[in-house]
């Protein structure tokens, strides 16, 4: 579409608002009429030419055959259209027979409006134009509105037409009133200081999305196409894929029919898809209302394609009940298949956290693919993401299990990297998303990366956040080498920065990673005083509140009715203090039993300090032997959770201690057969595992692990866990063990490790003569202002 045209069309119809509607409506609400009335304005003028033959159609339906209800197909054979209006109304006719008064104005549009089919009613509904002509007609500005849709300056048609003088106003194909249509929402979004342009694709990146998905199979297309878009907004990524393949110039011919699904949560865009649709003559059923992942509305059907932009950094909060139930995913979408480190599989969640959806997106188009015994072309899918699907999520997180489950099963054929400020509604790097689960022979175990983010050219004039797009050079440039499966290495301009694309080409398990826990031996020392069992009298989880209570009443806290009586001043302290009580800790707080179990605590530890003395050990194996016997001795029974409050309350970490030891084991024949191969090593290595032998044949200590010096290390897949272990931890960390059953496989893509150039720095000579001339600068500066000659200045300084 011509762009000066395009221009002219949005700012004619960006005028109408504040031509007509400025005293009736706030700012904010301008779009609620502009942007039906657009709608609606086209698909009138679209109907316009054949009006009459339906109205005849109508007539012989009626009168002829006697039809009470009418036949739809007859109608929209008529039309010309899969919609049609039956009434005798047009815009331009509703205007040229309008008078002054409002209320007959008013019945005749919505005569007009309910003479439509139910599909473009069902439009009218979710963009609530009714209301809207209402509330024009009550404050006498709905003519004014009509006069200005049907002016003769504005062409809406796809026809080209001349205005009254004698200009011509070129045809505005479908493509370009959904490029009018998108322009308006953003601008109007801008104005409400929203997120401008938040359901638009700029036209150049679903154009180089859909040359990615389709140059690659173009001598092997179906002969009947499926593309679905599960966040389709108003529909650019599926009008311009069927434009694409349909274009009688292009190389890429369908020879066949196409069929366009979508689904779009937001009724305006909503609305714009279906009319859209409805004028390329395709199934608006196909386009569903509503939530994608809150209702697997194309559950039972499969795509050939799939392009889409779905939101990035919106939380789904709303929507988990409809995915999980409690802690389980419900929704079969989002749960996959993994093996653990000893490959057996295992069923995992495939969600991520709730303040990012996109992923979940992702998954619904993976669930869509076509398997081979529905085609034998699989299906392709492009994805446009933010950063964080490449790397936000440890390992075994719902974002690492999404992306180790489309590289493990060799889904992903490529990642593109966008520049910034490429899009209307943001300005951070984006990134396209290419998979295929029938990849090309020598794709098949690889993904390429390409860093395209230097390929642009700029904007005269921002628009929104977009300061940039690319050209046509660019969009070939990016495909030819994603085609060929380029390795590219950036070029470099004068001053040694990147230009142009960069390429590689990785193994699937590149990405991959194991995440294990490196395990240290806790050490302990011990020693009963009374300032280190005080503490116990308080529950560790409310520590402030009790202590605080403990100073105000005393011994009082142990007579019944003492705490309920000082309530009111125990909540203010809490309040004023800013510690939050949620119902059980309050229910705790002010429990009787609560005090009198930690009071228990006190009273045990008092005991055990007579028996056992204050002196301080550096075994803590020793001293719990001497607790458990000075509570045999003294007869204190306590449970195994209070025995370890008080080991932990009279207890520390000293690195100079004794390693506290967990168990003693056993281990010979069948049982150290099964742990060796568990562990994949020789019996010699065992101490790297956690298995310490004595000087008994067959007997071996495990150490309790600190948990605060607990490290994790990431392996890469192909290295040996313990390999990097004897290599990266030993040798600093002597006795650190791996924890191996700790380990989980993750994946991440990081452009900026794979892509990133370092460059040197200056050298110390250079710098320090830039700071001589900037000093030598500064000095005349100076001497100019103050109206001294410089070399008598540093003439007397030398003096």
């Amino acid at each position: 579409m011509n762009q000066a045209v395009h221009n002219k069309n949005v700012s004619f119809i960006w005028s109408i608002a504040d031509d007509c509607l400025r005293d009736i409506y706030v700012r904010g609400k301008y779009r609620d009429v502009i942007l039906p009335m657009v709608v609606l304005r086209r698909l009138d003028s679209l109907l316009e030419p054949t009006k009459e033959k339906v109205l005849e159609e109508v007539a012989f339906q009626k009168d002829d055959m006697g039809l009470v209800e009418l036949d739809e197909k007859g109608l929209q054979d008529a039309a010309g259209y899969v919609f049609y209006n039956i009434s005798k109304w047009t815009l331009k006719s509703l205007f040229a027979t309008a008078t002054n008064n409002q209320q007959i104005l008013q019945a005749n549009v919505e005569d007009y409006l309910a003479g439509f089919s139910a599909n473009v009613k069902e439009i009218i509904e979710k963009f609530n134009l009714k209301t809207q002509i209402r509330h024009m007609a009550a404050k006498d500005v709905l003519l004014d509105v009509l006069e200005k849709f049907t002016s003769p300056y504005l062409n809406l048609t796809p026809h080209d037409k001349l205005d009254p003088d004698g200009n011509l106003m070129p045809a505005l194909t479908n493509l370009g009133m959904g490029y009018v249509f998108e322009e308006l929402i953003r601008k109007f979004n801008e104005e409400n200081n929203e997120e401008a342009g938040e359901h638009f694709t700029p036209r150049e990146v679903i154009e180089l999305m859909t040359r990615l998905v389709f140059e690659p199979v173009k001598d092997r297309l179906p002969v009947v196409m499926t593309i679905y878009d599960p966040a389709c907004g108003s529909g650019g990524m599926l009008t311009e894929s069927q434009n694409f393949i349909a274009d009688k110039k292009g190389q890429i011919r369908a020879t066949g029919d196409v069929y366009l699904y979508g689904k779009e949560i937001n009724d305006e865009t909503y609305a714009i898809c279906k009319s859209d649709m409805m004028i390329k003559g395709n199934d608006p059923k196909n386009i569903r209302p509503g939530s994608t992942l809150s209702t697997d509305e194309f559950a039972s059907n499969r795509f050939d394609f799939m392009l889409s932009n779905p939101p990035y950094g919106k939380s789904w909060a709303s929507e988990v009940k409809f995915i999980k139930d409690g802690a389980a995913v419900i929704d079969p979408r989002f749960k996959v298949v993994l093996k653990d480190y000893w490959h057996q599989p295992q069923p995992v969640d495939a969600v991520p956290r709730t303040s990012d959806g996109q992923l979940l997106f992702l998954m619904e188009m993976i669930s869509k693919m076509k398997v081979f015994s529905e085609s034998t072309a699989g299906s392709r899918v492009a994805s446009v993401h933010n950063g964080s699907s490449l790397f936000t999520g440890d390992a075994g997180s719902g974002e690492s299990n999404i992306r180790r489950h489309i590289i493990e099963n060799d889904l992903l054929e490529a990642i593109i990297q966008l520049p910034n400020n490429l899009f209307y509604n943001t300005g951070i790097t984006t990134y396209i998303w290419l998979l295929s689960n029938n990849k090309q022979p020598h794709r098949k175990g690889k993904v390429q990366l390409i860093d395209a983010s230097r390929v642009f050219k700029k904007l005269r004039k921002n628009l929104g956040n977009k300061n940039c797009e690319f050209s046509p050079d660019h969009i070939r440039e990016i495909v030819t080498c994603f085609l060929a499966m380029e390795i590219k290495e950036p070029e470099q301009d004068e001053n040694k920065n990147n230009t142009g694309i960069a390429a590689k080409v990785f193994e699937n398990s590149d990405f991959g990673y194991y995440k294990v826990a490196i395990e240290r031996p806790d050490r302990r020392k011990a020693r009963i005083s009374p300032d280190r069992t005080a503490p116990l009298r308080f529950d560790r989880t409310l520590a402030e509140p009790m202590q605080w209570i403990y100073e105000q009443l005393g011994d009082a806290v142990y007579t019944p009715g003492t705490l309920a009586e000082n309530e009111k001043l125990i909540l203010g302290f809490c309040e004023d203090s800013g510690i939050a009580l949620n119902g059980r800790n309050r229910k705790k707080l002010f429990s009787l039993d609560t005090w009198t179990r930690q009071l228990k605590l006190v009273a045990a530890s008092q005991k055990l300090m007579e028996k056992i003395g204050p002196d301080e050990w550096d075994d803590f194996n020793r001293f719990e032997k001497a607790v458990d016997s000075a509570l045999k001795v003294q007869k204190i029974r306590l449970s195994a959770t209070e025995k370890k409050a008080i080991l932990n309350a009279v207890s520390w970490y000293d690195e100079t201690a004794r390693r506290v030891i967990k168990k003693k084991v056993k281990l010979s024949g069948d049982k150290l057969d099964r742990l060796l191969e568990h562990l994949g090593c020789e019996e010699s290595a065992l101490p790297d595992f956690g298995y310490y032998p004595t000087d008994k044949t067959g007997e071996y200590l495990t150490y309790e692990p600190c948990t605060d010096l607990r490290d994790h290390e990431s392996v890469p897949l192909k290295d040996d866990i313990h390999g990097f272990f004897k290599k990266e931890v030993t040798p600093h960390v002597p006795d650190a063990w791996i924890n191996l059953d700790s380990v989980k496989i993750g994946y991440e893509v990081s452009f900026n490790k794979y892509f990133y150039r370092h460059k040197p720095l200056r050298s110390m000579e250079a710098v320090a003569t830039d700071i001589l001339d900037l000093e030598q600068q500064a000095e005349g500066l100076i001497a100019d202002i103050l109206g001294v000659d410089v070399a008598t200045v540093s003439a007397v300084d030398n003096d």
